[in-house]
Formats: C-alpha cells, sequence, structure tokens
C-alpha cells in the first residue's frame, strides 16, 4: 500500500477539519455558532425528531443538545413540544424565524464549497464529490 492510501484517513480528517475552520470563519460575523449551524440544518431534515435522537444523529450528547436547543429556542429559532407518546421526552420542530438562519448556513456553506474547490475543475470536483459518496457508502454498510 503507498504512503498517499495509507494516510488517507489522515487527509480525509485533515480537510474536514480545515473545511470547518473555513465555515467558522465565514459564519464569524454572523449570530450563530458551527454548533448552533449544524444543529439546525439537522432539525430542518428531521422536523418532530426526539432531542435524543438529533443528539444521536450530531454524535454529541444529550445534554450537549440540550444546551444548544436552549440557546436556539431563546433565540426564537426552535421550539421544544412534549412527546404525546413519552411525557419524559420532547419533540423539536423549526420556528418561522430559522429560515433566515438557514439561509445564511447555506450561503455560508457555498462560501466555503467554492473555497474548497478552488483551483479544482468542474470534472475534477465533480469526481471528487461521487468517490467521496461511495467511500461513505462503503463505510456505512
Amino acid at each position: 500500500m503507498s504512503s498517499d492510501m495509507a494516510s488517507l484517513g489522515f487527509l480525509v480528517a485533515d480537510v474536514a477539519k480545515l473545511m470547518r475552520r473555513s465555515f467558522e470563519s465565514h459564519l464569524r460575523d454572523k449570530s450563530l455558532t458551527l454548533s448552533q449551524a449544524r444543529t439546525l440544518v439537522y432539525l430542518s431534515k428531521n422536523q418532530g425528531c426526539r432531542q435524543v435522537d438529533l443528539a444521536d444523529m450530531l454524535e454529541i450528547k444529550p445534554i450537549t443538545l440540550a444546551r444548544l436547543v436552549d440557546q436556539l429556542e431563546q433565540a426564537g429559532l426552535v421550539e421544544r413540544r412534549r412527546d404525546p407518546c413519552d411525557r419524559r421526552a420532547h419533540l423539536l420542530f423549526l420556528r418561522q424565524q430559522s429560515g433566515a438562519e438557514l439561509s445564511t448556513i447555506a450561503h455560508v456553506a457555498e462560501q466555503t464549497r467554492i473555497d474548497a474547490l478552488r483551483n479544482l475543475s468542474e470534472d475534477e470536483a465533480q469526481a471528487l464529490i461521487s468517490a467521496l459518496q461511495r467511500v461513505r457508502t462503503n463505510l456505512s454498510s
């Protein structure tokens, strides 16, 4: 195995770290943190999910998510509703005001994508994304 292949995991981890750093840099003058932005994006795709399930999706501890949801709730972006099937659990929903924040997140994500793919041709960028999707599929199964 070549040294390039042996360092694939490190390379992917470094790229992920640098993309997070770029995203945070573009988000710097906005009202959200990266963690809050991730929470909103995941919740936008999983409205009505239980708080514990969202924590699982985000790969964070439930108490960490509870603090994030507290912050987002105070900002008027998220609301908790009691789970009718389990009075101890809460279901999470986006509030209407979250639309503007999700648009900001999408814009910041696009700026980050442009930064990451700069100097790659359209074909190279598409090949990279396609290859990474296949790698994700391979490791998910």
